[in-house]
């Protein structure tokens, strides 16, 4: 292959991705508004009889919007811990920043009841940055050649904060609300209840100012040191950013696991590892599959619902462990 085609591939093949998945996401934004218990009828959007409008801006809308900026920016976060981890098998529940977000929550709401929203995602953030840092020191010593060492870890670093949270809520008879953290649920999203996702969103604009440092140091130390990267500055950014994410989408919506572990594997398959190239794409279908998974919990027990986790618990399992079998 010729230089000149190898550069057409290489900047073809993102964008015929990017526009396949953009289009796939407009299906499902569709269909999302579309679905629901209440009537909801485009044809009589504009003259509003049935009430159509006003459900389009109190529910539909708002909890299409949530979704699409969950979807992106945990994907995202998952692909940044991908790049700073050097390893495939990792997303911010994985690494602790999940479950020390919650802890967060859990203890501001017993000892800071009265403290604002955000400051309760600021303490959030906070153990979540706390318990990442935490991981960090864990697996220093662990060998860097066995890929699948560091997200075993994970899973049972996790597995005793989300223990210790459990205790304490099951002590204090806040089990129920702690539900309302620990899984993922975009019923109750209405106009005024999801707009701190903008603060991710802001977030994963911000990763894509970044991305290409982010990819240098990627690359390995020496080649960041080189070309003149703070590799230390860099990473416990990003570390703060997928703290950040992780904390605001807790609050707001609850945890949803495998969403940064799935998607960037399936981007980094089809256009590479150049998140100046690949993040639209991890972007674009993280939201299209928190879309669909939400989809299918309100569909298949209609008029019930499936909370979306549950979904994509089951469905990112089993590409979790197809991508296991595929590891080489």
């Amino acid at each position: 292959m010729s230089t000149s085609t190898a550069q057409t591939v290489f900047w073809r093949l993102p964008m015929v991705v990017n526009i396949g998945a953009m289009l796939i996401l407009l299906v499902l934004i569709a269909v999302s508004i579309s679905v629901g218990v209440a009537n909801f009828s485009w044809a009589r959007l504009l003259d509003d009889a049935d009430g159509s409008l006003q459900l389009l801006l109190t529910s539909r809308l708002p909890r299409t919007l949530a979704l699409m900026l969950t979807g992106a920016s945990m994907a995202i976060a998952g692909m940044m811990m991908q790049v700073v981890l050097k390893n495939r098998f990792v997303e911010p529940s994985m690494v602790g920043a999940t479950q020390s977000a919650v802890l967060g929550i859990l203890l501001t709401s017993l000892y800071l009841p009265t403290l604002p929203l955000l400051g309760k995602m600021g303490v959030a953030t906070v153990m979540a940055f706390l318990g990442m840092a935490v991981f960090m020191q864990l697996i220093k010593r662990l060998p860097a050649t066995d890929f699948l060492i560091i997200p075993l870890v994970g899973i049972v670093f996790g597995g005793i904060i989300d223990s210790a949270t459990l205790f304490i809520a099951y002590q204090t008879e806040m089990v129920q609300m702690l539900s309302v953290w620990r899984f993922g649920d975009f019923s109750s999203v209405l106009a005024g209840r999801y707009e701190t996702l903008w603060l991710v969103g802001g977030l994963s604009a911000l990763a894509y100012i970044m991305a290409d440092r982010l990819t240098i140091i990627g690359l390995g130390d020496g080649i960041a040191k080189n070309l003149g990267v703070n590799k230390e500055a860099v990473m416990w950014l990003a570390i703060g950013m997928v703290a950040m994410i992780s904390s605001v989408v807790v609050v707001t919506v609850g945890a949803i696991s495998f969403v940064g572990l799935v998607v960037p594997n399936i981007v980094s398959r089809l256009v590479g590892d150049r998140l100046r190239v690949s993040l639209p794409a991890v972007a674009i279908l993280g939201s299209s599959c928190v879309l669909f998974c939400d989809i299918i919990g309100r569909v298949i027990r209609y008029p019930f619902e499936i909370p979306v986790y549950v979904v994509f618990g089951v469905l990112g399992s089993a590409l979790f462990l197809w991508l296991l079998s595929r590891a080489k």
